[in-house]
């Protein structure tokens, strides 16, 4: 089977997140497990971010042990037809500075 890349893009910006590159969690994001997922803190931003889904939490936290997100989302099982989602849920945290390209920060 044929794996298919989604990069999501902001129109405005000009920038997306390409899954086939690294991304890590800000080290300056403090993340707290709730019964619902997780409640995600930027001690830079003061910025609150809800993770409502547990597979989401799984897939953010684990991002800094694979050079991909791609590469992350076969690790955790994430399947072809769900990822689509969890590209544009990443890509919202990265645009609120709560994820980062890794590659910035090795």
């Amino acid at each position: 089977m044929a794996t298919t890349t989604h990069l999501a893009v902001d129109p405005g910006s000009g920038l997306g997140l390409d899954p086939g590159t690294a991304w890590i969690l800000n080290p300056r994001v403090a993340v707290r497990p709730e019964p619902f997922g997780a409640l995600l803190y930027h001690f830079g931003t003061r910025r609150l971010s809800f993770l409502k889904d547990t597979r989401l939490v799984d897939l953010v936290t684990a991002l800094a042990d694979f050079p991909s997100v791609d590469a992350a989302f076969t690790a955790l099982e994430i399947d072809e037809e769900s990822r689509p989602g969890y590209v544009s849920a990443l890509h919202r945290l990265a645009e609120t500075d709560m994820l980062l390209p890794a590659i910035n920060h090795a």
